[in-house]
């Protein structure tokens, strides 16, 4: 297999802020805000849940439901996740419990439906949807991550006001949403849906995570619903800056082992990878440059869900048949974006699809081509360089080479080993709970 470059694995050196103590942060935090003078004894509280694998995410929604049992409340759980999970009340049932989000953990019941409230109208003359079971309830609480949004640029893009639109819109909402964002546009819809929830449910906190560059809680913040706007915005700032990057700015192949709604909402993350705003190139003054992306498989927490396969050029027949296509179809089409379910090229074997995109580099023989390999768009400490880069790598100080040059290690079967990429140590994007 001489064809094929050399390989080396560097080790990145992000900054690591880390919370040791998620629920006593999450107590301190919502004791900040005094919840007991707005909910009373007796009062119904519901508790968003949404479809990203969040770190520790189990562990912060049961610190949430143990406060307000302690205000003698009655905390219960919605699952929050628009059309994810294939719109269906028992697939987002699933994917919560998937992330260790159970009844029997959170000490809560969870209640499960895709049926909406009609509160409004928006400004814009469209309806304003919000899940059923939270409207019902006496107050919500938003739980979110805040980070940048793999399709949208503003002051706000994933977080806690993100979360009352698309979330708990649901399928019906989330459908409206998408087509009114491009009508609207992204800022003016989110600001207008979310003024709206804001007036006519009784939102009394939102609870904002950001993570480290290793996928760890790097801060959990309290926010009381007036000052959602402000304090996300500062936020997202912060996410922005912690966010893991690959090592290089330029490749020829990017590979990536797996993609999956856990992990990015695009499948993988167009941030990490440069396509946020052109589906297979970066945009002039956008990093990284990446020609061709492959990817090797499905993380097992996405359920089939294969949203992003259509920014990749290259893939594994495997993703095609673990796909579901119906799941994939629904969440493309509620977006809006069917463009990231288009099906790339795929074969059978790692080999197959090496030899492929190492005949499509253009003019730079196969053995120097710049590539670069990585579990997934989360997971970005280890990266597997190819020779092209050792030079670059000596030189930097951020950089650790820990491995010697070496053959790529197929396998007998003309594969690469699927656990050659796997940390040590489980990230949030494989955490069985």
């Amino acid at each position: 297999m001489t064809n094929y470059p050399n390989v080396f694995r560097v080790l990145q050196h992000f900054d690591n802020p880390q919370l040791h103590d998620i629920p006593g942060e999450v107590e301190l935090q919502l004791s900040r805000l005094s919840l007991g003078e707005t909910i009373g004894p007796g009062e119904t509280v519901a508790i968003t849940a949404g479809s990203r694998g969040i770190a520790n995410i189990q562990y912060v929604i049961r610190a949430i439901v143990q406060h307000l049992k302690r205000l003698g409340a009655n905390p219960f759980i919605v699952p929050a996740m628009g059309s994810h999970g294939g719109g269906t009340a028992e697939g987002q049932q699933k994917l919560i419990e998937s992330y260790g989000i159970t009844e029997s953990f959170c000490r809560c019941p969870i209640r499960t439906d895709m049926s909406t409230v009609i509160m409004c109208n928006s400004a814009e003359g469209f309806p304003v949807h919000f899940d059923a079971h939270a409207h019902s309830a006496d107050h919500v609480i938003v739980c979110n991550r805040v980070k940048p949004h793999s399709l949208f640029t503003g002051d706000h893009e994933s977080g806690l006001m993100k979360m009352m639109l698309i979330g708990l819109g649901k399928n019906n909402g989330a459908k409206i949403y998408h087509k009114a964002i491009k009508d609207y546009g992204f800022d003016q819809i989110l600001r207008s849906v979310a003024g709206k929830v804001l007036t006519n449910c009784s939102i009394v906190a939102g609870i904002a995570i950001i993570e480290s560059p290793y996928g760890q809680t790097a801060k959990i913040e309290a926010i009381a619903p007036n000052d959602f706007e402000s304090r996300e915005k500062y936020l997202l700032t912060q996410a922005k800056q912690l966010m893991p990057r690959l090592p290089f700015t330029t490749a020829d192949i990017l590979l990536v082992d797996e993609i999956g709604k856990n992990i990015s909402g695009s499948g993988l993350d167009v941030n990490v990878v440069g396509r946020k705003y052109l589906i297979h190139q970066a945009a002039e003054n956008e990093y990284p440059k990446i020609r061709m992306i492959a990817v090797r498989d499905l993380s097992r927490l996405t359920h089939g869900s294969a949203m992003g396969i259509g920014l990749v050029e290259f893939c594994r027949k495997r993703v095609l048949d673990k796909m579901d296509v119906n799941a994939t179809r629904v969440n493309a089409l509620t977006g809006g974006y069917f463009f990231e379910a288009m099906l790339p090229l795929d074969y059978d074997t790692d080999s197959d699809m090496m030899h492929v995109m190492l005949s499509q580099v253009g003019l730079v023989k196969p053995l120097d081509a710049r590539m670069m390999w990585i579990r997934n768009t989360v997971t970005l400490a280890e990266v597997e360089c190819s020779t092209a880069y050792f030079d670059e790598a000596k030189r930097r100080d951020d950089l650790e080479i820990i491995s010697d040059l070496r053959p790529l290690p197929f396998d007998a079967t003309r594969n690469l080993s699927d656990e050659h990429m796997n940390p040590a140590t489980l990230s949030y994007a494989d955490d069985q709970h």
